[in-house]
């Protein structure tokens, strides 16, 4: 990894391999090794959610954000796409899932979420196409309920 510069506003926050860093004034932070890092800008919260495929970047975020415990997300993950990949038939969508299951089984999370975030594009396309409303409960299957997100630590 090449050295990468972030630059943060006051109160923002910044999550690095796990831990939650907040700045109190304007700065500049360069990252001289690899890191898994998120901006606060990118975090999901578990309320938002409320589709299959917010989900399934809810759960990677987790995994992000506490890369020590991934065994009860990594399970989560396995079983959210999997009924993902078997109900949805646009190529683009399963293309995109394909990747991001690939780069999470490789430990590439971060690449994996940045695939999420343009598939939320695709997904909200299908919903609106169907006529649904964008806030619609999703699918039984895909539901990520309390419980499974206490499991997880969100």
């Amino acid at each position: 990894m090449s050295n990468m510069r972030l630059y943060l506003r006051p109160g923002e926050k910044l999550y690095i391999n796990g831990a939650v860093i907040r700045v109190d004034r304007k700065v500049s932070i360069e990252l001289l090794n690899d890191v898994t890092f998120l901006l606060e800008n990118h975090v999901l919260q578990s309320t938002d959610a409320t589709t299959p495929v917010r989900q399934v970047y809810f759960v990677v975020q987790m995994m992000l954000m506490d890369p020590v415990n991934t065994e009860k997300p990594m399970e989560l993950f396995a079983s959210v796409v999997e009924s993902l990949k078997q109900a949805v038939n646009n190529e683009e969508l399963i293309d995109g899932i394909c990747s991001v299951e690939q780069d999470v089984q490789s430990g590439r999370t971060f690449n994996a979420l940045k695939t999420l975030r343009h598939l939320f594009e695709v997904e909200d396309r299908i919903l609106a196409s169907r006529s649904r409303p964008q806030q619609a409960d999703p699918e039984p299957a895909w539901d990520l309920n309390r419980a499974q997100a206490k499991q997880i630590g969100a």
